[in-house]
């Protein structure tokens, strides 16, 4: 018993005397030093599926990770990539402090239709086809 009290006690204080020297300077920017290429997303996940696209790669919402924009099988997705690219997140990124979902408003932009690229020339008009204000409506008759 004796013996094994210094040596818990000489852990107990290697334990609690940490230093870092991964970032000398306190606030840098990490991605100074870290990038991730688009060629690179898409060798990461390529690993996942074949049919996995990356579309771009930016600075994710939170500070160590990437935002990726992904197009599997003609569906727009996104998943998170660590700064060591070692770890893929995919699923929703929630803010503890606004209590906003970060994923779902990053896939809302990037899903977003513009009306003007809707083709129209089989749809059902009612009303004046010229009227300052149009609304489509999608039925799925099956």
């Amino acid at each position: 018993m004796n013996r094994s009290l210094p040596f818990l006690l000489s852990l107990s204080i290697f334990c609690f005397v940490t230093v870092s020297y991964g970032f000398p300077q306190k606030g840098q920017e990490c991605s100074k030093c870290h990038t991730l290429k688009k060629d690179e997303a898409q060798a990461l996940l390529s690993k996942f599926g074949q049919n996995i696209k990356v579309l771009s790669v930016r600075s994710g919402p939170v500070k160590y990770l990437w935002e990726v924009d992904v197009d599997t099988n003609g569906k727009k997705g996104l998943v998170y990539i660590d700064l060591p690219k070692k770890n893929i997140i995919n699923g929703s990124l929630i803010s503890v402090q606004s209590k906003k979902n970060l994923t779902q408003d990053r896939l809302s932009q990037l899903n977003r239709v513009s009306v003007s690229e809707i083709p129209l020339q089989d749809a059902l008009v009612l009303g004046d086809r010229n009227a300052k204000h149009r609304f489509i409506v999608f039925d799925d008759p099956d």
